[in-house]
C-alpha cells in the first residue's frame, strides 16, 4: 500500500475529484478526513469510506471552521502527512456583466480559502508531508467569461511555488494537479439535464486531443502519485491531467477535418 500509516485531509472531499481521491487514499492505506459544505453528501461519503475516514461539515471559506476541522482530524488520526486543498467553485464572470460579489466569491473560495487551509494545516504537518493544490487548465487557456476562475487558478500555481520555498526546509512538498474537463458535479449548473450534459460532453470532447472528458479517478491517481513517496523529489510542479488540452491543443478532433 502506497499510503500505509499516512494521514490525509481533503477539502471538498464529499463529491467529484475529492471523493474519488478519498476512496483511493483509503484503499492505499491512509486515514482520511474529508470536509465539505453539504452534510447529506458528507454522511454518504463517510459511510462509503468506512472506519478509516472522518467527515466534517466545514465551508472552506470559513477560516475558523477550517481550523477546527484540522484540529479534529489531528485529534482523530494524528498529525497530517497529506493535504489536498481541493475545494473550489466555478463561476462565469464576463466583462460588462459581473458583480463585485460574484467575482470576489470565486477568488475567496478558490485562492483565499486554499491559502488559509494550508496555513491551518502547517503546524500539524509531519516533516516530509505532501501538499497538493487543485489548479485548472482554465488558468492558461483564456476561456471567455472566466476571468475570476482563471485568475484564481493561476494564483494557485504561483502560491504553490511560494509555499514550496517556505516549506522546503521541513521537506514538505507543495505541488499542483490541474485537471482539464472531467466528469464531475462542477458541470451541474451548466448542464442540468442528461440531454444538456450529452451535448456539453460532445462539444467539449471535440476540443480535447484524446477526444473525451477525463474521469475523476484519473485525476485522483495523479494526486495519489504526488501524495506518495513515488514523488519524493517532485517539488513546486504542476501536472496537467487534461488529455492534451494545454500541451497539444492543435491535436484536438475539431482540427482533424
Amino acid at each position: 500500500m502506497r499510503l500505509a500509516n499516512k494521514t490525509a485531509l481533503i477539502t471538498g472531499g464529499n463529491s467529484g475529484i475529492g471523493l474519488a481521491t478519498a476512496r483511493l487514499f483509503v484503499a492505499e492505506g491512509a486515514k482520511v478526513t474529508v470536509t465539505g459544505r453539504n452534510q447529506a453528501t458528507l454522511v454518504a461519503a463517510a459511510k462509503e469510506l468506512g472506519p478509516n475516514a472522518l467527515a466534517i461539515v466545514a465551508d472552506a471559506t470559513d477560516i475558523a471552521a477550517t481550523e477546527r476541522a484540522v484540529e479534529r482530524a489531528v485529534e482523530k488520526f494524528g498529525k497530517l502527512d497529506i493535504v489536498f486543498a481541493n475545494a473550489g467553485i466555478p463561476g462565469s464572470t464576463p466583462l460588462g456583466g459581473t458583480s463585485l460579489e460574484a467575482f470576489e466569491s470565486v477568488i475567496r473560495t478558490n485562492i483565499t480559502a486554499v491559502f488559509f487551509t494550508v496555513q491551518a494545516a502547517v503546524p500539524h504537518l509531519n516533516d516530509g508531508a505532501s501538499i497538493i493544490l487543485n489548479g485548472s487548465v482554465i488558468s492558461v487557456l483564456g476561456n471567455p467569461g472566466y476571468a475570476a476562475y482563471a485568475a484564481s487558478k493561476a494564483g494557485v500555481r504561483a502560491m504553490a511555488r511560494v509555499m514550496a520555498s517556505e516549506l522546503s526546509p521541513r521537506r514538505v512538498r507543495v505541488n499542483v494537479v490541474s485537471p482539464g474537463a472531467a466528469r464531475t458535479p462542477i458541470w451541474n449548473g451548466a448542464a442540468p439535464t442528461p440531454e444538456a450534459y450529452a451535448a456539453l460532453d460532445n462539444r467539449i470532447s471535440r476540443s480535447i486531443p484524446l477526444g473525451r472528458l477525463g474521469e475523476a479517478d484519473e485525476i485522483a491517481r495523479t494526486v495519489l502519485f504526488l501524495a506518495s513517496d513515488d514523488a519524493s523529489n517532485v517539488q513546486a510542479a504542476e501536472i496537467f491531467v487534461d488529455g492534451g488540452s494545454t500541451g497539444s491543443p492543435a491535436g484536438a478532433p475539431i482540427y482533424r477535418g
